[in-house]
């Protein structure tokens, strides 16, 4: 699996909270309180586990902050991307 150029990733983020940050995406999201973070970053492992890709997660009380990069590859590969636009699916149903 390629890393994609810098154009490509930011095109396939582009209408998402995802941001491009070096060689990683990374997602800030803040919810209610903490119970409502841990519900969050259960729903991500969730589909994280189903895509066998995994986010490096930080959790600050009602704040987390997800990265997404495939470390084999050494940086943002189509996984990121497909995984990001799935997390992005969690606040924001389709219509």
């Amino acid at each position: 699996m390629a890393i994609l150029p810098q154009e490509q990733v930011d095109a396939g983020i582009r209408g998402t909270a995802w941001s491009h940050q070096g060689d990683e995406l990374v997602l800030e999201w803040q919810g209610a309180d903490f119970a409502a973070a841990l519900k969050f970053v259960n729903r991500v492992g969730e589909l994280a586990e189903r895509a066998q890709h995994h986010p490096d997660i930080d959790i600050r009380w009602n704040k987390v902050r997800l990265t997404l990069s495939t470390h084999s590859e050494g940086g943002v590969t189509s996984k990121d991307i497909e995984l990001a636009h799935q997390i992005n699916e969690l606040d924001n149903p389709p219509s």
